[in-house]
């Protein structure tokens, strides 16, 4: 595991804003789940304790949860953008859209590809859980 940086990022309207923790190289995942796949959703996965997000930013953020609502989909009530949410594969861990992440830290992107669809198939067969474990 490389070093980690701090990157920061938020929503297009930048009422909500966080910053995180990780590498600058990520290994980001495509998911083709039906929220994912329509929201062209490509993230990273961090240990919740690697995630802050800035303190005004809670009053913008609203939740949608649907199937099992393990799944915490955040997103703007003003612009309507998911720049993260807590994930079904990884609840103790928060996942970080790569397209919200501001320019400048992210040096590579690992895209890997998670079966959403075939949900319990894909988290047996992957390694996906293990992104959220400190380490």
């Amino acid at each position: 595991m490389s070093a980690e940086i701090l990157h920061t990022g938020g929503c297009h309207c930048k009422n909500v804003r966080w910053e995180v923790k990780a590498p600058a190289n990520v290994v980001a995942w495509k998911c083709n789940c039906t929220n994912c796949s329509m929201r062209g959703n490509t993230h990273f996965i961090v240990p919740s304790s690697k995630f802050k997000l800035n303190e005004d930013s809670g009053d913008f953020i609203t939740t949608y949860t649907f199937g099992t609502h393990t799944a915490k989909h955040k997103f703007c009530k003003v612009c309507g953008i998911t720049s993260f949410y807590s994930p079904r594969s990884n609840p103790d861990g928060i996942a970080v859209t790569v397209n919200c992440v501001d320019p400048g830290t992210i040096s590579h992107v690992e895209t890997r590809y998670y079966d959403g669809r075939n949900w319990e198939k894909s988290y047996d067969q992957s390694s996906i859980s293990a992104f959220s474990k400190e380490g």
